[in-house]
């Protein structure tokens, strides 16, 4: 008889721990709930990024077949240089963009780029006439030459 009274206590330690088990599960049980909550939402988002994907190639489709875009007649009208400009880029009517376009190719010839800081451009004798300093950044260029055509 013994063994038949722990026998019982066994199962009511049995009985006892999942009792608590249950009670610990609880709180997790919230805790997960978020859990699918936000797992619920990511499936959301998963099916909201393809239709951004299609969304996006329909346009890109609708771009293709446009109109290229025109110039800006300003760029384009044929401007004459000074002497000085003329000096190095030619005597020739042209663009801004080809003056631009023109100087640099003369600046990279010439080995006038700066080593250090590429940025710069250190002027020769040419140069300087049109610059009037030593050295300008590469973002003064384009108002430097302005004053240089007419």
């Amino acid at each position: 008889m013994a063994t038949a009274k722990k026998a019982p206590a066994k199962k009511a330690a049995a009985k006892k721990a999942p009792a608590k088990k249950a009670a610990a599960k609880k709180p997790v049980a919230k805790k997960a709930a978020p859990a699918k909550k936000a797992a619920a939402k990511k499936p959301a988002a998963k099916k909201a990024a393809p239709a951004k994907k299609a969304a996006a190639k329909k346009p890109a489709a609708k771009k293709a077949p446009a109109k290229k875009r025109t110039p800006n007649a300003a760029f384009m009208k044929a401007l004459t240089p000074s002497a000085a400009l003329a000096a190095v880029i030619g005597n020739a009517a042209v663009p801004r963009t080809e003056v631009v376009s023109k100087l640099w190719t003369y600046i990279k010839k010439h080995g006038l780029q700066d080593k250090v800081n590429k940025r710069n451009i250190n002027a020769d004798d040419k140069l300087k006439a049109v610059f009037g300093k030593n050295q300008v950044t590469m973002f003064e260029l384009a108002g430097l030459i302005g004053k240089h055509l007419s």
